[in-house]
C-alpha cells in the first residue's frame, strides 16, 4: 500500500537530484514519513552514494561537500538572511548546507550539534562562538578529523578567540559597541545613558557593551553610562525597559546592543514622548521592521547595521574554496562591516524587500542608480 511521504522528505531527496539511486531509496525504500527523519535520510542517502557535484565555472567537479553551520538562536529571524547567504553560496557552487544548533542559545545543545557534525563528517562546520571555553575541544577534534572550521557572528571573548578556528567572519563586535557609543556623543554630553543588553556575558553581544562602556570612559565628561540586563524573549525585555524609562524620567540616552532591545527602546520612547522630555539620543542594532519604522518616526536616531547576509554566504564560499584547493587557501579574517541606519537612508530598507536582508525570499536584481556616498 503507497504511504503518503512527508513534504520534507520529499524536499530533502530532491536536493540529491531527479536521477539518483538515493532519491529513489529516500522516496521508496525507506518508510521515512516524519520530517523529523528527512534530514538524517538525507545523510545516510548522500553518504551511501556520495554524489559527485557538476564542475561550477572553472572549478573541478568535486563531491557533494555539505557545511554545518552552528548556531545560538536557530530561529531567530535576524539570521534569515545569513540563511539565505548560505543557500545561495551553495547553489553557486554545487554543495549543501545544514543550520542547528540552539534555539535559545543553550552552549551544551550547541556543543552536541558541534559534535554530531563531527562524527557525521561533516565537510566543513561554521560556529558562532558564543562561549570563550565550551568550544575548544569540539574545534581541535574537528581540525584533528580534516575537518575545516570557521566562526560566525560571534569569536569568542575580545582577550581569547576560545577556539583555534582557522578565520571569524562577522562584525568587529567589540568596535562597533564602540562606533554605537562614539555616535551617541555627537548628540550628548552629559547627563544619565543606558545600555541595554538582552544576554548579559553572551560572546555576540558582550563586547558591544563592553565598547560602549569605553566610549563614554575614553571620552571624560559628564556622561554616566549604565548597562542593564533585559531578556532574550522581547516581551519581557521591553516590560524591563519601560519600566527603566518610567524610573529613570531624565535620561538623556537610551541604546541597545541586540535586536529585540532597540526594537524595545524605539517603543518606549513613542509611548512617552520621551523626545520631548530631554532624550537626546537612542541608538541600538540590527534591522528588524519595527526599529526601521521607530527611526523613520524619529523614535531611534540610528541602528547599526552587520549585514547577515555576508555571515551565511562567506563561510560556504571560504570553506569551498578550502576543500577545492587543499587547505592552499586559507580563510581569511573577515569583518562584515558597520553601516549606519538612519533617517536619511532608512527608507531604501523599508521599500526593498530582498532576500539579502531577509525581507523577502524571491530571487532578484535590485537596481539602483545615482552617485555613491563617499567623504
Amino acid at each position: 500500500m503507497m504511504r503518503a511521504v512527508d513534504p520534507s522528505v520529499v524536499a530533502a531527496a530532491d536536493r540529491l537530484g531527479h536521477g539518483s539511486v538515493s532519491r529513489r531509496r529516500l522516496l521508496a525504500g525507506t518508510g521515512l514519513m516524519s520530517a523529523s527523519l528527512a534530514a538524517a535520510g538525507l545523510l545516510s542517502a548522500c553518504s551511501q552514494d556520495e554524489p559527485i557535484a557538476d564542475a561550477i565555472g572553472n572549478f573541478p567537479k568535486t563531491p557533494n561537500w555539505k557545511f554545518v553551520f552552528i548556531n545560538h538562536v536557530t530561529t531567530n529571524p535576524f539570521f534569515t538572511p545569513a540563511q539565505y547567504g548560505a543557500e545561495d553560496a551553495c547553489k553557486l557552487l554545487g554543495c549543501s548546507f545544514q543550520w542547528t544548533g540552539s534555539a535559545n542559545s543553550v552552549v551544551a545543545e550547541m556543543v552536541n550539534a558541534t559534535n554530531t557534525a563531527i562524527s557525521g563528517k561533516a565537510d566543513g562546520l561554521a560556529l558562532a562562538v558564543v562561549d570563550k571555553t565550551a568550544f575548544r575541544a569540539p574545534v581541535d577534534q574537528a581540525l584533528d578529523a580534516g575537518i575545516p572550521v570557521v566562526s560566525y557572528n560571534a569569536d569568542g571573548a575580545r582577550d581569547d578567540v576560545g577556539t583555534n578556528r582557522l578565520a571569524y567572519v562577522g562584525q568587529g563586535l567589540y568596535e562597533s559597541g564602540y562606533a554605537l557609543g562614539q555616535r551617541a556623543l555627537t548628540q550628548v554630553q552629559s547627563g544619565e545613558v543606558v545600555g541595554f543588553i538582552a544576554t548579559p556575558g553572551q560572546l555576540n553581544i558582550q563586547p558591544r557593551i563592553d565598547g560602549a562602556q569605553q566610549a563614554f570612559t575614553d571620552a571624560g565628561g559628564g556622561v554616566t553610562f549604565t548597562a542593564v540586563a533585559t531578556n532574550a524573549d522581547v516581551t519581557k525585555g521591553l516590560s524591563i525597559i519601560d519600566a527603566y524609562a518610567q524610573g529613570h524620567p531624565n535620561l538623556a540616552g537610551m541604546l541597545a546592543v541586540d535586536a529585540g532591545s532597540t526594537q524595545s527602546i524605539g517603543q518606549t520612547v513613542k509611548k512617552y514622548d520621551m523626545r520631548g522630555k530631554g532624550l537626546k539620543v537612542a541608538g541600538g542594532f540590527d534591522l528588524i521592521p519595527e526599529t526601521l519604522a521607530a527611526i523613520k518616526a524619529g523614535d531611534l536616531d540610528y541602528t547599526i547595521d552587520q549585514q547577515p547576509y555576508l555571515q551565511g554566504f562567506l563561510p560556504v564560499l571560504y570553506l569551498y574554496l578550502y576543500k577545492v584547493t587543499g587547505g592552499l587557501i586559507s580563510p581569511p579574517q573577515t569583518n562584515t562591516g558597520l553601516l549606519f541606519v538612519t533617517k536619511d537612508n532608512v527608507t531604501q530598507y523599508q521599500t526593498t524587500q530582498t532576500r539579502y536582508e531577509g525581507s523577502a525570499t524571491d530571487v532578484k536584481l535590485v537596481e539602483r542608480s545615482g552617485p555613491i556616498a563617499h567623504e
